[in-house]
């Protein structure tokens, strides 16, 4: 006996969710979660500001890239939504004209939770490799760590894992140092 074919997600399936959820479709099943909590939420956006500075603006550092929140990623037929991720502008020139961006990232950061970090390292990460994202952090707010992951040849190679109170300088962001002391919410 033949067994009915489960129905692919869509894009129609992200635009009906309830405005508290954040929708991803990974291999055609639609994942959704809540809004970040707050330790979560803390620790994306300092991250990003530190690098936002520096990178985004040019305050302080070298420039050259765009520095986004969430993000909408297509990524073949995947649509992922990273906590952080950022472009080099000479390869992005401009934002694009849609809500979402068909350019892989050269860096994107998760910010894993006991609810995400499952499919953030098992689905997303060779997702982000394949798709030809060259760097890949994984921030815990609960362990307090930071692993920086490269991109070699569709393979992550972990460069560092930095933990507590560590100045980091880590690629592609390595111009600049800053204290992960700053990110946790304790």
């Amino acid at each position: 006996m033949a067994h009915p074919q489960p129905r692919r997600a869509t894009y129609q399936d992200i635009i009906d969710l309830p405005e508290h959820l954040v929708g991803e479709i990974i291999a055609g099943e639609l994942y959704t979660q809540p809004r970040p909590a707050p330790r979560h939420a803390r620790a994306s956006s300092v991250v990003g500001g530190k690098l936002t500075g520096p990178f985004d603006a040019g305050d302080g550092g070298p420039g050259g890239w765009w520095i986004l929140d969430e993000p909408e990623l297509h990524l073949g037929p995947h649509i992922l939504v990273p906590d952080l991720a950022g472009w080099r502008r000479e390869r992005m020139p401009r934002l694009p004209d849609t809500a979402w961006f068909e350019l892989a990232p050269d860096w994107a950061c998760e910010v894993l939770s006991p609810g995400t970090a499952r499919k953030d390292r098992a689905k997303k990460m060779p997702i982000y490799a394949g798709s030809g994202v060259g760097h890949l952090w994984l921030l815990d707010p609960d362990q307090r760590t930071l692993e920086v992951y490269e991109n070699a040849g569709g393979r992550w190679l972990l460069l560092g894992v930095f933990e507590n109170e560590d100045e980091v300088a880590a690629i592609p962001f390595d111009a600049i140092a800053f204290n992960l002391g700053g990110l946790w919410a304790d």
